[in-house]
């Protein structure tokens, strides 16, 4: 069913030309991909790469979520896990003050389960399941392990998620060199860990595998052997991604993710930076949504204040975006080539996916387990689009028309 949509995706009538023949000095991809989305890709690197066009200056910009987009499966989680299991996370003071969302519920759940003393002492959580258990299930659900909210309050749903915020509270006292110690030693198990595999954490199991997909690595580094300026933007933790991405040749200086303010003895603090002039925060603006876009205009454009929120001119967008779920629908929507959208079912980026308004979406089943097709089509005339108060809302194009409903 997948691989159908993804061959209906771009009617004839409304994909870019063919262009030139290949350009005999760039880069080839050679990877399986669904429909013609290879081709597609492979123009794309032979119009507007500096290996085709030979232009100088300022190099085409191609920025790539991370989690489920580059890789298979989830490395801030495989790091938490890691951490949880080999009792690298310290003790709060009190859990109330890791995020200004977290209910009076879950603060009692987590101070039953972790105990609240010593502050600033290692928990052994390797040895408190209870503890993993919720620690986990918050990040993973947004619930406690009784199944109550963990979060409450208002936030801007499409600048920041009160569980990703969350994360990197979890490793104040730590230092950022530290973490990136912890996300090495998590990246070499998950690597090594079987494809589909599971491990203990607390009293449930969790993937125990992570996977570069060949197919985006490829890409990614066709695209830097072409001339184009490639970036990561994840909603993850800005220490463990870069771990991750410079393994595909992205360095720490074109990865973006959420960004822990650090006191004066290098530790991370429960603060983080801001964008779009908001300055230092608790959680209210992460790089989640339009938070993607903003972090993309102020570190590649030099956007600088509320005009960071705004989509710019073409030719300060990016040419690609990739990404796979609701979190990356506006940064990828911006990019003025391609959109690659890895696909898990998200309702808002699959519906302007499918709906292919001016033809530049792509849809890629994952490499790696894809999952089944969903049992319904995508709400998109009603709900698909989730407003910042967290209400749904129907997805409308650039010139305001309604999406229609999208089939399976």
């Amino acid at each position: 069913m997948a691989t159908t949509l993804v061959a209906t995706a771009v009617p004839s009538s409304a994909a870019p030309s063919a262009g030139p023949a290949p350009a005999a000095g760039c880069p080839r991809l050679s990877g399986g991909w669904s429909g013609d989305n290879r081709e597609r890709l492979q123009r794309l690197i032979d119009t507007e790469g500096p290996c085709a066009t030979g232009r100088r200056g300022a190099r085409p910009v191609a920025v790539f979520d991370w989690d489920n987009t580059v890789v298979k499966n989830d490395v801030t989680d495989a790091t938490l896990s890691w951490a949880l299991r080999h009792d690298r996370l310290r003790r709060p003071a009190d859990w109330s003050g890791t995020s200004p969302w977290l209910t009076p519920a879950a603060g009692t759940a987590l101070r039953r389960a972790c105990g609240h003393k010593p502050a600033g002492g290692a928990m052994p959580t390797s040895a408190m399941p209870a503890c993993a258990d919720e620690i986990s299930l918050i990040r993973e659900t947004g619930r406690t392990a009784a199944g109550e909210p963990a979060f409450a309050g208002r936030w801007n749903h499409r600048r920041t998620v009160p569980q990703y915020a969350w994360v990197p509270r979890l490793f104040a006292g730590l230092t950022p060199q530290e973490v990136r110690q912890v996300a090495e030693a998590a990246r070499k198990e998950a690597l090594a860990a079987p494809v589909g595999s599971t491990v203990r954490l607390g009293t449930r199991t969790v993937p125990a595998y992570v996977r570069y997909y060949d197919q985006q690595r490829e890409l990614v580094e066709a695209l830097r052997a072409a001339g184009f300026a490639v970036y990561v933007v994840s909603a993850g933790f800005e220490p463990v991604t870069e771990v991750w991405s410079r393994a595909v040749g992205v360095d720490a200086a074109h990865t973006v993710a959420i960004r822990a303010v650090t006191d004066a003895r290098g530790r991370i603090t429960m603060d983080a930076e801001g964008c779009g002039g908001t300055g230092v925060n608790r959680g209210e603006v992460i790089p989640y949504v339009e938070g993607k876009r903003c972090w993309v205009n102020e570190e590649i454009y030099g956007v600088r204040g509320a005009a960071a929120w705004e989509r710019r001119e073409p030719a300060r967008r990016p040419v690609l975006g990739a990404g796979d779920a609701d979190t990356d629908v506006t940064f990828v929507g911006d990019a003025t080539g391609l959109r690659l959208v890895l696909d898990r079912h998200k309702p808002e980026i699959m519906c302007r996916a499918l709906d292919d308004a001016d033809g530049r979406w792509l849809v890629q089943p994952m490499f790696i387990e894809p999952l089944p097709a969903p049992e319904r089509g995508y709400p998109c005339s009603t709900t698909a689009f989730v407003r910042p108060d967290g209400t749904g809302a129907p997805v409308r194009r650039d010139d305001g028309t309604v999406v229609p409903d999208q089939p399976l």
